[in-house]
């Protein structure tokens, strides 16, 4: 299937509330719209992972990461302009996503992304999307497709059919900004 296939097929799946398996600037994500409740909790659901363990969120534009944070502290954009290797910050006071995706300390981890295909279907489906690891919370991350355990595979409802043949790939760095200009590497 062609990648504008595939992002048609991603947009449908994502606007009716599905979760899908797909290749992120990282490692394989399991996604979903990151505003729809319920499809958050299908992800939660097939993790087995804890309600109190928030996950990321992909944006592609700092015009869309704007509109779902109250207030990007000064020391993001730096991070945001220069950072070489994928960035995942954590941001005091989100706004506009499904409760169930923000942490008890009413924080969100988001991670603007500028290439490939997530790009594009961020692009095109102009919401922010859900992405964790595709693995049974506990398990190890899977750093290539062919890791990904079968749950996974059977649980969502779209796997993307690009990049299953993608280098191995590692988790993003993870930085906690607050607004008061505190700044803490967790990963």
């Amino acid at each position: 299937m062609s990648s504008s296939n595939e992002i048609k097929t991603c947009l449908d799946a994502l606007k009716k509330g599905d979760i899908i398996l797909y290749p992120t600037d990282t490692v394989w994500g399991i996604g979903c719209d990151a505003t729809n409740y319920e499809a958050v909790q299908k992800i939660f659901a097939l993790k087995k992972r804890e309600d109190s363990k928030s996950m990321i969120c992909l944006v592609n534009s700092i015009q869309m990461l704007n509109h779902y944070i109250e207030e990007i502290p000064e020391s993001a954009y730096p991070i945001l302009k220069y950072a070489t290797t994928p960035t995942t910050i954590i941001y005091d006071r989100p706004l506009r996503v499904s409760e169930n995706l923000i942490a008890k300390d009413n924080t969100l981890a988001i991670r603007m992304v500028n290439t490939g295909f997530c790009e594009e279907l961020l692009k095109r489906f102009k919401k922010p999307i859900v992405s964790t690891s595709a693995n049974i919370s506990g398990n190890p991350t899977p750093k290539v497709f062919q890791e990904i355990e079968n749950d996974i595979l059977k649980g969502v409802d779209y796997v993307v059919t690009l990049e299953r043949d993608k280098k191995p790939a590692k988790p993003s760095s993870i930085i906690k900004l607050s607004t008061n200009g505190e700044v803490k590497i967790i990963r």
